[in-house]
């Protein structure tokens, strides 16, 4: 384990390679620090909370995607309680974002879906930020976007507690 150090690294080693770490670390903690700007600012222009946005991406991508979605897929997928996701769905659907309806097969389930203005509001919301996300990832070569990749997926698994250091 390395010695802490009063570097600007914390606990991280002083060495050039720890450094280099330390500063891809600081970039990463600066990325999230924007994404997290960003979705405040997109919850206070759409009027919604973090819950209520990202289901209406949850139902934006199963429909995209030509999936149905139920409430209780709904809940599952945000992690929430079927009383939650009811108090969720009456809120989108008074607000215009979602429709309850009827399942095709099974007359005692629905289906939900997130509406045409829905969608248009999210993308007129969001459209500017994915243009530009989107013009810096087609930046990268294909050897670095899957170096960018790899990187990125060993980091979910550092923070998610699994992968080889944490078994």
């Amino acid at each position: 384990m390395p010695t802490p150090t009063t570097s600007s690294g914390y606990w991280y080693g002083d060495d050039d390679a720890s450094r280099a770490a330390v500063e891809v670390l600081e970039a990463l903690r600066a990325y999230r620090a924007a994404e997290t700007g960003m979705r405040r600012r997109t919850r206070g222009e759409m009027g919604m909370g973090e819950t209520d946005l990202l289901a209406l991406r949850h139902l934006l991508e199963a429909a995209r995607t030509g999936r149905t979605m139920s409430p209780r897929d709904l809940a599952a997928r945000l992690g929430i309680s079927s009383a939650s996701t009811t108090t969720l769905l009456d809120r989108l659907t008074k607000s215009g974002h979602v429709r309850r309806d009827p399942h095709p097969t099974d007359r005692r389930a629905l289906i939900v879906t997130a509406t045409e203005s829905a969608d248009r509001e999210v993308r007129a919301t969001l459209a500017a930020v994915h243009e530009r996300m989107m013009a810096a990832a087609q930046s990268l070569t294909p050897e670095q976007a899957e170096v960018v990749v790899g990187f990125l997926r060993r980091m979910r698994d550092a923070v998610d507690g699994g992968g080889p250091s944490g078994d």
